[in-house]
């Protein structure tokens, strides 16, 4: 009788979900990528993820004044392979190599990202919208990219990328919060 009686096997244990609450997810409901004016909001947020075990990378756009200045920065700070060139092509291949934590995942952080912006602001653009792109990929995964982007200029906006809006981040969400005030 015992012949046609299969082990059973331990049902594969399921993956704690992180609360729907938590920093993490609250930000990419919306999108991977968020914009802050105030740096202590945002270095709120960033140790808020290093707890979480977010790996970190930061890169400084305040003096990039071409798309070559950006890929030297990315390509050192996100310790790019020797076969990154600096092209559109070859960022957006990269990016997708990079080894995510299982717990945690990767955040990218970009300070004075509006000096950039209105330096190349079409590449700007892309760059956001490659990093929206390859978070959703990664997500399928089950890992989080996230792109908290750092603006001195509190008007600043982006057109929708991956087909979402860039948003500010819940506490500077208002006008009022990054200092502006209402139109009349």
């Amino acid at each position: 009788m015992g012949l046609f009686r299969k082990e059973r096997t331990a049902a594969p244990s399921r993956v704690e979900r992180p609360p729907v609450e938590r920093l993490d997810i609250q930000l990419l409901q919306s999108s991977a990528v968020t914009l802050y004016y105030k740096p202590n909001v945002l270095a709120h947020d960033m140790a808020c993820l290093q707890q979480f075990g977010y790996r970190v990378y930061t890169l400084d756009a305040a003096h990039w004044k071409s798309v070559g200045d950006f890929h030297g920065a990315a390509k050192r700070e996100l310790a790019f392979p020797d076969y990154y060139v600096a092209n559109l092509a070859s960022w957006i291949d990269c990016l997708g190599e990079l080894e995510i934590p299982h717990e945690g995942g990767v955040v990218i952080q970009f300070r004075h990202f509006d000096a950039f912006a209105r330096a190349e602001p079409s590449f700007a653009h892309t760059l956001l919208d490659s990093i929206e792109s390859a978070s959703r990929r990664f997500l399928l995964l089950g890992q989080r990219l996230l792109a908290l982007v750092q603006s001195d200029d509190p008007r600043i906006r982006f057109e929708r990328i991956g087909a979402v809006p860039v948003n500010w981040n819940p506490r500077e969400w208002q006008d009022a919060d990054r200092g502006l005030r209402p139109a009349s």
